[in-house]
């Protein structure tokens, strides 16, 4: 069992969290959220050692193991991908090499019956800690995340970055840990390898601490909410979308001052009865998550965060002629691509490789002509773009308010420009920052905002919650469901894919491409 004492972390003058005691339980997964900053990752490297706190204490229970997930790729440059894995259990890789020693020294003829002794206690715990299945173990893990075995021997130097990412969270699955701490798990994962990591969790019996920014896979996996907020933690029982669901409900009583107490009890009363008899029939309610019906009003609390505004309007409807391609080619990423786009299509592509779809986007938007084929947009199309590649975009020294104030059509007054970067939670001097110092976040709102402005009929969205918190992703989410428009869009986000999506193509890994009217969930369970 892993708890905290009054832990508390100080720097500077600023307190990121304050006396925090939480106790995390065996055979329970716990989200860590919070706004960009709050300390979601630095507590978790609380927890692992790898800091230390201002005050209190971590407790981990005596010969209990911990297991973190590395963020440094090139750690393990010198080793094989599956010694990699196997590194992930630091007693049994130091079995290894000592019962290795001690056969060295016995086929060299220099062995007393101390090193006899000393080798069968060896041998001992290497059986007891799973040694004879170890590499079997690390080979099921790395197939499970989609590694091919024919890089199971090789070096993680030769390796491309998400062959070394699923070998780095293989090594922190491997050897079943008491606790294991996730820092990202799902980051550049294919929806295979993060559906698989779901189920792998779902059945895992030990403790669970993640930090994601994947609402389905928090909502999948966890049996508790962390909520850094307000300088504390604070724990909630059940997963991302109860919370959510719940702080919103509250924080709208709140600002409703002239509801009645008894009201306010009723109505989140039949909240948490709706929502527990909706998860109990979902897959993740098994009898260590039905925790739902204990909870009470007190442990409920609204959130202090805040979210954008994320809506589009077309500013006319689109007609019946949107797009058509055909036989589009671009040598050396795809072949022979035909499809066209109907009214209220909203399509998702998918695709291991995402050069196929960057290049599908670059082509649509006319930033690459270098291809055979063809396409067209209908004449009556308005089409907004988001793309990955946005340098030229925000290359300028302008101030927010003048970068936006390009894309206004019906009022280039500051306070109208202002008004719409608000929306984006650019308020006061934060407007007036410069367009080419921007981070990435910055840089996906500044867009939307610009987007919004414009009032196009077609979205085409490359990998949009890339860069974003969760509170922008879920505004973003909310817009696109709301948009009366068509969207083609890429994303790592199975939420976004699931709640927008009408329509699948996907680019599979030999060339052939799948197009189907299905919802994402239903694709991927086929």
């Amino acid at each position: 069992m892993l708890k905290t004492v009054n832990l508390s972390l100080q720097y500077g003058s600023r307190t990121l969290f304050k006396d925090v005691n939480i106790q995390f339980s065996k055979g329970n997964c716990y989200g860590i959220i919070g706004a960009n900053g709050a300390g979601k990752s630095t507590f978790l490297k609380l927890l692992s050692g790898e800091i230390e706190s201002t005050n209190g204490e971590v407790i981990l229970d005596k010969n209990e193991r911990m297991s973190v997930l590395k963020q440094d790729q090139n750690a393990f440059n010198e080793y094989t991908v599956l010694n990699t894995v196997l590194h992930g259990h630091k007693r049994l890789m130091a079995i290894m090499e000592e019962k290795e020693y001690y056969y060295q020294k016995a086929g060299s003829g220099d062995f007393s019956d101390e090193d006899g002794i000393r080798l069968a206690e060896l041998e001992g715990e290497f059986a007891e800690l799973g040694g004879w299945e170890a590499e079997s173990d690390a080979e099921s893990l790395l197939a499970g995340l989609g590694v091919d075995s024919s890089y199971f021997y090789t070096l993680m130097k030769d390796c491309d970055a998400k062959i070394k990412i699923k070998a780095l969270l293989a090594q922190a699955l491997f050897g079943n840990p008491d606790v294991l701490l996730l820092d990202e798990p799902t980051n550049n994962l294919d929806y295979k390898s993060t559906r698989w990591l779901e189920n792998f969790l779902l059945n895992f019996e030990n403790t669970v601490l993640v930090v994601s920014h994947d609402r389905h896979f928090l909502n999948n996996v966890c049996t508790h909410i962390c909520d850094v907020d307000f300088g504390k933690i604070k724990l909630y029982v059940g997963n991302y979308e109860f919370w959510y669901e719940s702080s919103q409900l509250l924080l709208a009583q709140q600002k409703d001052q002239n509801k009645k107490a008894e009201q306010k009890i009723k109505e989140l009363q039949e909240f948490i009865a709706r929502f527990s008899a909706n998860k109990s029939k979902s897959k993740q309610a098994t009898s260590r998550k039905k925790l739902l019906d204990k909870i009470v009003i007190e442990d409920l609390e609204p959130s202090s965060r805040r979210y954008p505004f994320v809506g589009f309007k077309p500013q006319r409807e689109v007609g019946n002629d949107i797009l058509f391609v055909n036989n589009l080619t671009k040598k050396g990423v795809f072949e022979n691509l035909t499809f066209s786009v109907n009214k209220n299509d909203k399509i998702a592509f998918l695709a291991e490789n995402s050069l196929i779809i960057e290049t599908l986007f670059n082509i649509l938007s006319g930033k690459d002509e270098d291809y055979e084929g063809d396409f067209k947009w209908g004449v009556t199309t308005s089409r907004g773009f988001l793309m990955q590649d946005n340098k030229d975009l925000f290359s300028s020294d302008l101030s927010l308010v003048d970068w936006l104030r390009q894309y206004s059509k019906e009022d280039q007054s500051e306070t109208f420009i202002r008004g719409w970067l608000g929306r984006m939670l650019f308020s006061g001097e934060e407007s007036l920052k410069k367009a080419n110092v921007l981070s990435g976040g910055e840089k996906v709102r500044c867009n939307l905002a610009k987007l919004m402005l414009e009032s196009p009929n077609v979205l085409v969205f490359e990998d949009p919650t890339n860069h974003l918190d969760l509170e922008s992703i879920t505004a973003l989410n909310e817009g696109m469901v709301q948009y009366k428009g068509n969207i083609l869009f890429s994303s790592h986000d199975a939420e976004l894919l699931e709640t927008v999506a009408n329509r699948i193509i996907c680019f599979n890994a030999d060339g052939t491409i799948v197009d189907r009217i299905t919802t994402y969930e239903e694709f991927i369970g086929e």
